[in-house]
Parts: structure tokens; sequence; C-alpha cells
């Protein structure tokens, strides 16, 4: 069999360029390789959904043909948020999904999002989705191809679960993403005032890139809290599995302080229980869960990585500093963007002043994520030397599960490699502005030190 474009099989799954490494062709055979691994673990559907792309009819279209070939039934729930499809595994009975997502990249970007008997395939997996097809390792039938309409369950799964204590007004900006064909709709039902932004699904973009992590794409949100009455803003990716929130002064809640909300809530009705986060979530978690019951566990970035830490540990919550939140208690345990802003609400309409829990959370001086940009392969043998040599006096503890976290009495530094593309990711956080100059030149030299010449963002 012929080889296939390596640098699309992801850490966290399958992303590439439509018509250049990611052809039709390729994802049907992934198609086949993905039909064959459901059959050997004795599944025998597969729900397949798709974001708003342009290039998703052709390529969801192209994967269930490989589905189909493999002797696996393929289930068109159509287009629809990530994290609908991934509820159409469980709605469905099929324990299976892909979904055709490109999530935040460009619009010339498509992947696929994959769950084969109710495991996220990620690392490893991937690696040998693709040794599978290249060796022909594949079973050969003729699945059925046939659609199956989950977004009213969906809607109303949400409905009867999430509860306001009263209505309200919110500013809503979907980034002309998937989220915009369901999320007007689904909180209206559940009581909200919306003011819309960008919910018409376009695959070109044409507003603004459809990724709240990043401040400059909220622009919008905050602009629009301004000049309405409205009393908050939300935000969602391009696929619906990360949510953004905005205070009604401008203020940009992010996920690691929204999790603070959400953990509170929830061992609240569940004492003692575990809060995961990753690595580049603020280190006041650890305390704030402590405080409120519960076992704060740290752990890597990557939306596969943690749900599949969730689902060993029996957590009923997690969550990344990205954006996805992970919801076990009262939920499927998935990362959800829409849910995630339904539980927000239900918390914050229980106070008069909807922006008063949010801005209550413990804060501290810190900086975005910012990244050093390297060839590819060399974050990795970076951070191997900088566990090798890194040298950081007065620290309390190194973390080295997922690069190297230093945390001090007084903050923290991070570096880790990403592992979607070839760049260092560092943040860092402190008590104050000191403290956090002082971190980052502990920083700065072992860097140094590791990388002679490395030019550093900071």
């Amino acid at each position: 069999m012929s080889q296939l474009p390596a640098e699309i099989f992801k850490a966290y799954d399958i992303r590439g360029i439509v018509d250049k490494s990611l052809t039709a062709d390729v994802v049907r055979r992934i198609g086949h390789a993905l039909g064959s691994l459901a059959a050997e673990q004795g599944q025998t559907a597969i729900a397949v959904g798709r974001d708003g792309r342009l290039s998703g009819p052709e390529l969801a279209g192209a994967l269930m043909d490989g589905i189909c070939a493999a002797g696996i039934d393929a289930i068109d729930v159509g287009c629809v948020p990530t994290p609908v499809t991934y509820f159409a595994a469980y709605e469905l009975g099929c324990n299976s999904c892909v979904s055709v997502t490109g999530s935040h990249n460009p619009p010339d970007y498509n992947g696929l999002k994959m769950v084969i008997g109710g495991t996220t395939l990620a690392l490893d997996a991937i690696q040998d989705l693709k040794a599978r097809i290249e060796a022909g390792n594949l079973t050969h039938g003729a699945g059925q191809r046939r659609s199956a309409d989950v977004l009213s369950a969906y809607v109303e799964r949400i409905v009867g679960d999430v509860k306001l204590a009263r209505p309200l007004k919110i500013v809503m900006d979907c980034g002309n993403g998937v989220a915009g064909a369901i999320a007007p709709e689904l909180f209206k039902r559940l009581g909200c005032d919306i003011v819309p932004l960008y919910c018409e699904v376009d695959g070109n973009f044409p507003n603004h890139h459809p990724d709240p992590s990043k401040p400059e794409n909220l622009a919008d949100v905050i602009r629009t809290l301004r000049e309405t009455d409205a009393e908050l803003g939300i935000a969602f990716d391009g696929d619906g599995d990360r949510l953004g929130v905005v205070t009604k002064d401008g203020e940009v809640i992010f996920p690691d302080r929204q999790l603070m909300l959400f953990a509170a809530d929830v061992l609240s009705r569940v004492p003692g229980g575990t809060v995961i986060y990753d690595v580049k979530c603020t280190r006041l978690l650890d305390g704030w869960i402590r405080r409120h019951g519960g076992e704060p566990l740290m752990w890597n970035t990557g939306h596969a990585l943690v749900k599949a830490k969730l689902k060993e540990t029996g957590a009923p919550l997690a969550g990344e500093m990205s954006g996805h939140t992970f919801f076990k208690e009262r939920w499927y345990g998935f990362d959800d963007g829409l849910y995630t802003g339904a539980r927000l609400l239900e918390i914050l309409s229980r106070s008069a002043d909807a922006n008063a829990p949010l801005k209550s959370l413990p804060n501290s001086p810190s900086t975005p994520e910012l990244n050093i940009k390297m060839a590819e392969g060399e974050p990795f043998a970076l951070l191997d030397q900088l566990k090798a040599t890194g040298d950081f006096p007065g620290a309390e503890r190194i973390v080295t599960i997922d690069g190297v976290r230093v945390e001090y009495a007084d903050g923290f530094g991070l570096a880790r490699p990403s592992n979607t593309t070839p760049v260092v990711v560092l943040r860092f956080e402190a008590d104050d502005a000191a403290a956090l100059a002082r971190i980052q030149d502990a920083f700065r030299q072992a860097l140094q030190a590791a990388w002679p010449g490395i030019a550093l963002p900071f």
C-alpha cells in the first residue's frame, strides 16, 4: 500500500490541508482502517458528523465510504458541533463516532476526531491507524450507510438537565462556526435573551478566526457588551467543543478560572471528587479545589489525554487552559462548549449580578501562552535537554509529566513541547510583577543554557 502523509497524524487527532495532505482518498483509507478497528472490537456502526467547513461534505462522504468498505455501518448525523457527534455515539448506542472537523484551524484545513468503542484515539493509537493502512491490515465487507437526526435529542437532554434560576441576556459569538446552527436555539430554550454575533455557519469564517482562546477574537463580544444591556458574553470555537467567557466590563475569564467556578459547584454535590486540570492552568486551582473538598490532579495537555484520565479516575470534572471542559457529573465526560456554557449560566443565574461570581474568582498576574517557534522535532529535543540540565534554584517542585513546570512559593513557569505544531509553549504566573520577572529570568537562563542562541518571546 502507498505511504500516507505522516504530518497529518497528530497526537490527538488527524489534521491537514484539504486537497494537499488531506485528500478524499486519504480520508476514505482512514475510514476503512477505523471500520476495521471497530470490527475487531465487536462494534457494528460508527456515527459521523461534520463541522461547517466547505470541504466537510466531500470528506465525510469519503470517510463513510471507507467505513462501509470495512463492513461497518456508517450513520450520518449531518452538520453538527463535535460534541453532538460525541453525543450521537451514546444516543444511537454505537459507542463509536468520528467528527470531521478542522476545529479552530484556518479554512483550508480539516481533520478527524475519532472515538472507537468509547475510547478517544490518541498518540500511539493514531500512529497504529497509519501503520494499519500502510500494511493493508483491513477487514472487508459491505456496511450500510444511513442518516440519523440527534440534534433535537441533544437539545432536549440539556434543557432537561440545566435549569436557570432567572432569565439572562447574553452576547453569543459563534464565529461562523457550526455551533451557530444550534446554540441560539438551545440557549433560548434555556431562557436566555440572545444578542447573536456571526451565528450563520460559514466555512470561510469571514468575520474573525473561530478561536475564543485568543483575546483578539473576543473583541466583537467586548464591544457588543459595551453597546447593549446584555449581562455577559460567551463565544464558541469552530466546532463547538470550547467556550470563551467575557464579563460585562470586558474581562476575559480564562478557562482555568472558569474551572474554579465549575469545581465549587460540582464538589458541592460530589464531595471528595477529583478535579483534573492540565499543566498550563493556574496554580491557584490546587488550593481552590482542596478548599472546596476536592482532590486536585494535574495532567497532560490534550483533550484526548484528559478524557482518558477522566475515564481512568472516575473524576466528575476536568478542564484545560485551551477551553475544553469535561463534565462527567450529570453529563457524559466529553468536552462540550455548548453544555459548558449552559452549566456556566445555571451557576451565574443564581446571582442578582451574573458577573459577581466571575469577578470574585482568585486571580494572579500571568502571561498568555508564549511560543518559541522551532524546526520539526526540536521542541522535544529542547525539553529533553531542559529536563537533564535545567537549574531552578528555590523551586518547591518540578513537574515533568508534560514538559517542565517549575513551581515556586510565589508562582510557576512552564515550558512544554506542543503536540500539534513545532513550538515550545511557555506560560508564567506569580503573586506579583517582581516574582513574575524573577521566574521568567530563571527560565531564560535555563533555556539559553539548554539551547544556545535560542530566540525567546519574553
